[in-house]
């Protein structure tokens, strides 16, 4: 159908949903990044929300990228919208509104659920009525589903080791603070390593800075060789309280606040796409009468919409997801949240290497388990545990329900 006459009025909805959408992101996903630091009592609330208002609002906007995915994770190839642009719009348009809504729910409830998954649902909702069932890509959706269990247990397993050989090498050996001299440098390493190949490969990757992955190690390598250096330095200058364990979950505390900063500002580079993309693909399809490619160029305003909705959704709903994450499931502690951090950094980047699609809500949720695991099973909340998965298996077809109805809502007002 042609939009002529109601271009402006597509536009604005599309730019309301859009900002819902980012808001959802800002208000659910944001704990991924510092949950953990709050719950550990490394720095609270209110500065968690500042910090992470500059970083995700950073990576969202300065390293967002000028051009993004049309359709999130291939689940649908472009070229089945060449001759159905008013099903692209429409569906995008309904695709935003109903993850946006999905997540405000699931915000309200504590619930932290994929931001990434919430839109893949809603695009296969509006595909199904807009195209065919057939038009889904239905074997990249089984591999996302595929990492809803591997990815969360993978992370427990990597966090449960970390976290274990802290305890062992570290906070329960005869003398913490000389243990501590002598093993941190393999843990700053590693989180130097890890955090340095978070921010090449999915922080920068979309302004021009796209290292191969081998390249990325070796740049990780030296930041990580870097962190080392300094991380001595500075504990050479703490000496030990009367609490020397209290002294080492002070050094780990500022570790856990660094790993924050650097996922959060890794998030808002990737995640800002599930908002700004189907907004950029309505915006340059009505106002250009653009074909529908695989890329969507995505404008400065655009993308400021989605950084400012992040930002915001982050302040006004995201400590309730933060509270689930950070004391919800289990007791957390400095050294435990660095463990988690750096678990959910490193399952991310390998799995970002082999080019499996993770979820970074999925796999900082089975780290927190993973680190609660080295305590006993009685520390963990299953109640709460039960309930978080239970947010996870309906996430796609909520998602794709709700599409599916203001989809037909969509085209018997406009008649398409």
């Amino acid at each position: 159908m042609a939009f002529v006459g109601i271009e402006t009025e597509i536009i604005i909805l599309a730019c309301v949903f859009g900002f819902i959408m980012a808001w959802g992101i800002g208000a659910n996903d944001v704990a991924n990044a510092f949950g953990t630091s709050v719950g550990s009592g490394a720095i609270s609330l209110k500065t968690a929300l500042l910090i992470a208002c500059i970083f995700e609002f950073a990576g969202a906007f300065l390293a967002g990228g000028e051009v993004t995915d049309t359709i999130r994770k291939g689940i649908i190839d472009s070229d089945q919208f060449t001759n159905n642009s008013d099903v692209l719009v429409f569906g995008m348009m309904s695709a935003l509104l109903s993850a946006g809504i999905w997540l405000f729910v699931a915000s309200a409830l504590g619930w932290p659920v994929s931001t990434t998954h919430s839109i893949i649902g809603a695009i296969i909702g509006f595909t199904i009525v807009g195209l065919s069932f057939d038009a889904v890509n239905w074997q990249r959706v089984s591999e996302i589903g595929t990492t809803w269990i591997l990815s969360p247990v993978f992370s427990a397993l990597v966090a449960f080791v970390i976290f274990k050989s802290i305890r062992f090498l570290i906070l329960d050996s005869r003398d913490p603070f000389s243990n501590t001299m002598k093993f941190s440098p393999i843990y700053l390493f590693f989180m130097g390593f890890v955090i340095a190949m978070l921010t090449f490969t999915k922080g920068l990757k979309h302004v021009g800075l796209d290292f191969t992955f081998y390249e990325a190690i070796i740049y990780s390598s030296l930041v990580g060789l870097v962190i080392v250096f300094a991380g001595i330095l500075l504990l050479r200058s703490n000496k030990p309280g009367k609490d020397e364990n209290m002294s080492i979950e002070s050094f780990f505390g500022m570790l856990v606040i660094f790993t924050a900063c650097s996922i959060a500002f890794a998030h808002g580079s990737n995640d800002v796409a599930n908002a700004v993309g189907p907004l950029a693909a309505v915006i340059n399809t009505v106002s250009y009468n653009s074909s529908v490619d695989s890329q969507t160029a995505v404008t400065t305003g655009v993308l400021l919409l989605g950084s400012v909705g992040i930002v915001i959704g982050l302040i006004t709903f995201g400590y309730r997801v933060i509270g689930t994450v950070g004391k919800g499931i289990t007791k957390i502690t400095p050294s435990s949240a660095f463990a988690a951090n750096l678990a959910t950094a490193f399952v991310v980047i390998l799995s970002s290497g082999y080019g499996f699609p993770v979820s970074t809500t999925h796999t900082l949720i089975g780290a927190v388990i993973g680190v609660g695991l080295v305590n006993s099973s009685k520390s963990l909340s299953w109640g709460k545990v039960g309930q978080i998965f239970s947010g996870w298996i309906i996430t796609i077809p909520i998602g794709a329900i709700l599409s599916i109805l203001i989809f037909l809502i969509f085209k018997a007002v406009y008649s398409f």
